[in-house]
């Protein structure tokens, strides 16, 4: 088994370290249903958010404490920590990391994680670095497509909404590079479109991508659609916001368009961008299971990290 040490951008995975981590992801949920583990007993994880989080953080504790550890926490980091006496990320994390054998970090500020890295003798996983990267929910988004499609090549997936700031999609482009024969259609709003850098670095790594303005005329064609929403929180002005939101909308009418093995996903919080009524019973809301499939793949991640 691949020894991990720090995690912190989506590019670090090749697709065989990828098998590697889905493989003991699918034993994890084995764990899960048999009531935990022991491996990583007596190891100690610290979370450390600067910004608001359910699903990571709570998955991540979560994950943690069925493998037998214990976990340090601290959400609103940036105003509950010693941050609001202003100190430095760099020398939180060197305390921190004198309590912890690995340290869960989500910052409001591109490569944080980079930074936090570069001074723990313990390793960090990016939990998210502001409009950067999510890698670990870009992990468990590749590992819901091959659950849910069976493969990771040849796929076409339809990345919708807020994609300036989503750094679930400029993490997911990143591992979707890695296999052969996969399309992306960008769908967003004018101004919140993907950024030069992933277009450039898709199209350097033989990758296929489209933008695209009428999410109808490619939902029968993908197997994938990566529904996000629109980032109150990262627009200066609300009028931008106004103007972006409420564009892209799954819902029934969507569906019908969608074929019978296609899937959508979101990393979720959602907000208006999926009809619920209409969309959550049907089969190919694959969210929730996504949500649920974050567990394993950081219960993998951990074991790789932590275990031995």
């Amino acid at each position: 088994m691949t020894r991990l040490f720090n995690i912190i951008e989506a590019q670090q995975f090749s697709p065989e370290v990828m098998a590697e981590i889905f493989a003991v992801a699918r034993e994890m949920e084995q764990v899960v249903q048999h009531y935990g583990s022991n491996i990583l007993n007596r190891r100690i994880m610290a979370t450390l958010f600067y910004e608001p989080s359910t699903r990571t953080r709570l998955s991540f504790e979560s994950a943690m404490r069925r493998l037998g550890g214990e976990v340090l926490t601290t959400e609103s980091a940036q105003e509950f920590s010693s941050a609001a006496k202003g100190e430095t990320l760099e020398d939180t994390i060197r305390v921190i990391a004198g309590y912890a054998d690995v340290v869960v970090l989500r910052h409001f500020e591109g490569g944080a994680s980079e930074r936090a890295s570069a001074v723990a003798d313990v390793p960090i996983i990016n939990a998210g670095d502001g409009a950067g990267q999510h890698p670990t929910q870009a992990l468990l988004d590749m590992y819901t497509i091959e659950r849910e499609i069976g493969r990771l090549s040849d796929i076409s997936v339809a990345m919708v909404g807020d994609l300036a700031n989503g750094r679930t999609v400029r993490s997911l482009c990143y591992l979707l590079s890695k296999y052969q024969g996969n399309k992306v259609y960008f769908v967003a709003p004018e101004i919140v479109r993907m950024k030069e850098d992933i277009k450039s670095y898709l199209s350097g790594h033989g990758i296929c991508h489209e933008e695209v303005d009428n999410l109808y005329d490619v939902a029968p064609e993908v197997d994938v659609i990566y529904q996000t929403r629109i980032q109150r929180e990262r627009f200066d002005n609300v009028a931008d916001y106004e103007a972006a939101r409420g564009k892209y909308v799954i819902d029934r009418k969507l569906l019908d368009c969608l074929s019978a093995e296609a899937v959508v996903m979101h990393p979720l919080p959602r907000v208006d961008e999926i009809d619920a009524a209409a969309v959550d019973d049907d089969p190919r809301a694959a969210y929730f299971r996504q949500a649920h499939n974050g567990l394993y793949v950081r219960m993998a991640l951990l074991k790789m990290l932590l275990a031995g």
